[in-house]
This record gives C-alpha cells, sequence and structure tokens, in this order.
C-alpha cells in the first residue's frame, strides 16, 4: 500500500501538531509518512503535550518544534490544527482543518482531552484512506 505524506501544522508546533504526529507515526505505520510544522519558531514542544502523549505510550522526548521549510515543499495530505491566524498553505491533494482548541497554558486535563481528540482524528483519518473515502492519487 502506498504511504501519503501528510503534515500537521499549526503556528508554533509545539502541542497539537506535535500531538498528531506522535499518533500519525504510531497509528499509521502502514498508510502515513507523518510530518509536523509551524508557522512560527517556538523553542520547546511543551512539557505538557510531552506528559500526556507518554502517559498514552507515545515517545515525543525527541520531538522539536519544526518550520514549513523543514518538511517536503509537497504533500499529499495537510491538516491544519485550528488557527486564530491565516492558515498556512502547502501544495497538496487534500487539506482540512481540524479546528482544535489549544490547551497551552491550561491544567494538564486540557491537554489530556486534545490528545484524546487528536487520536480520535487521527484514526478516522487512517480508515478514510485505507477506505478510499478520502481520494487521493
Amino acid at each position: 500500500m502506498k504511504r501519503y505524506k501528510v503534515a500537521f501544522v499549526c503556528v508554533h508546533n509545539s502541542c497539537r501538531s506535535q500531538m498528531a504526529e506522535g499518533w500519525g507515526k504510531l497509528l499509521g505505520k502502514e498508510t502515513l509518512e507523518v510530518y509536523s510544522a509551524g508557522t512560527e519558531s517556538y523553542p520547546e514542544v511543551k512539557p505538557l503535550a510531552v506528559t500526556v502523549m507518554e502517559e498514552a505510550g507515545v515517545d515525543m522526548s525527541e520531538h522539536h518544534p519544526k518550520l514549513l521549510s523543514d518538511i517536503p515543499a509537497e504533500l499529499d495530505i495537510l491538516i491544519t490544527m485550528g488557527c486564530n491566524v491565516v492558515c498556512p498553505f502547502v501544495p497538496n491533494q487534500h487539506m482540512e482543518d481540524w479546528g482544535l482548541e489549544d490547551p497551552s497554558g491550561g491544567p494538564i486535563e486540557g491537554y489530556r482531552e486534545t490528545r484524546d481528540l487528536i487520536k480520535k482524528k487521527v484514526e478516522t483519518l487512517i480508515h478514510r484512506i485505507e477506505t478510499g473515502e478520502l481520494k487521493l492519487l
């Protein structure tokens, strides 16, 4: 089966898009080639994001924020995480915005809720690709 290039993008690539990258790499090994990036530089992945993903068995200890220039220039799928500014664009076959609230600065429970929601969305994305519901070349 072909693996599709998917990138999860938000502003800082420090929380939601990093969680999505973690889930995508874990759950989509057969289907996805996973990237994440941000539109602005940021010094680190949010420690609480790393903590809650570790609770779920996903190791993000080596993750670091990346910029759009660090990922492939063309993608099969571009997922934005819920931009409060202009969402970035990278050439792609399919784009969608997941409209997720950023838990940054809030309690750990918010990070857990976001983690679990992202997991469901990644699972659904993989299912849509594998069943042909999401039409890609």
